[in-house]
């Protein structure tokens, strides 16, 4: 006889009569078998943001300058006997560009002190992509504002828009980063395999961020994109410096892009800076310069912004100028604009 017995009900169905059986077990084991069962418990959280947005400019032909955001984020988790946690992370999102409604798909696996090891089917970034422009700004890369979306297309006489020097990135692809294994410094590494068409040869990418002096962050990435193969692939850097001094923060960004081919040297250049007015209220400016190979002009932009934060709500709003599109010359190529968002998160 076990310790401590209980009344255990069971409850049967047999060709639709239904038994009922009344058993004494112990209560030490019944403890036991559920102490077993929750090693392996898991939890399953759902986030999601939406958003309107109202944007335009002065060369787009007259279109619906309304658009929406939205997405939904799932993210499920699970802590292993030696400590790791592993987490996935599946993103409904409307508006994204795979033709269907599920967006980001990662797996990442935490180590417990040795970094995490990320898989991402779709969404992942590299390690220097992740960090091609993060001077500082209230909403927006000043690249970013004015873009093909803002019904452009017909009035300049160029499709092209350069932004920020990144990497190859692809579906498939790893990336790990060391979180906090060094006090003050991160280290990220990446790796997008060959799929023999679309990304020729693989790619290798690292970086490197230090905060270990208060206000002050300094980083260094270096990375490969042999997407296309042979004498088309490039070597890329980055470095930038931050400094934060009470509600004044400042950076500066340079990127590089190396090629074999001279029309595919490339050069980005990037400074901003945002003033924290409260805590709700920032307001920054930020301006970047692309100068690509192939062309003789640089493509400058520069963004006016400001940021409004109230409890789930965030209000945006930027004012933007873009000289020489894809460094063409033509005045049809000189644009300004402006964009207003209005976020929620929940």
């Amino acid at each position: 006889m076990l310790k401590n017995p209980r009344l255990l009900l069971i409850i049967t169905i047999n060709k639709g009569v239904i038994n009922m059986n009344i058993k004494k077990i112990g209560l030490t084991a019944l403890a036991g078998s559920l102490v077993a069962t929750s090693a392996y418990a898991g939890s399953l959280s759902a986030s999601g943001s939406a958003g309107i947005t109202f944007s335009g400019n002065d060369t787009g032909t007259e279109g619906n300058s309304w658009s929406m955001s939205d997405g939904v984020t799932f993210t499920g988790s699970g802590e292993m006997d030696n400590g790791m946690t592993v987490s996935v992370t599946f993103e409904i999102d409307d508006a994204n560009t795979n033709g269907g409604a599920l967006d980001d798909r990662l797996l990442a696996i935490d180590t417990n002190g040795f970094g995490t090891i990320t898989f991402g089917g779709h969404g992942a970034s590299n390690a220097m992509g992740a960090v091609d422009d993060v001077t500082p700004t209230a909403y927006g890369e000043a690249f970013d504002i004015l873009g093909t979306a803002n019904d452009m297309a017909n009035a300049v006489t160029g499709t092209s828009i350069f932004n920020a020097i990144g990497s190859a990135s692809s579906n498939n692809m790893f990336h790990y980063t060391s979180g906090d294994l060094v006090d003050g410094v991160k280290i990220s590494a990446s790796y997008v395999p060959s799929d023999g068409t679309t990304e020729v040869e693989s790619s290798v990418d690292f970086a490197v961020e230090y905060t270990g002096v208060e206000g002050l962050t300094l980083g260094y990435a270096a990375g490969e994109n042999n997407a296309e193969g042979g004498t088309n692939n490039t070597d890329n850097t980055t470095y930038y410096i931050k400094y934060a001094y009470g509600p004044v923060t400042v950076g500066y960004q340079e990127s590089e892009q190396d090629s074999s081919a001279a029309t595919n040297d490339d050069e980005f250049e990037a400074m901003g800076i945002t003033y924290q007015v409260s805590d709700d209220l920032t307001i920054g400016y930020n301006e970047s310069s692309y100068n690509d190979g192939n062309t003789t002009t640089d493509q400058e932009n520069s963004n006016i912004s400001a940021a409004y934060t109230m409890g789930s709500m965030t209000l945006s709003v930027a004012i933007a100028e873009e000289k020489n599109r894809g460094g063409d010359t033509n005045t049809s190529n000189d644009v300004k604009g402006y964009a207003v968002d209005l976020a929620f998160a929940f």
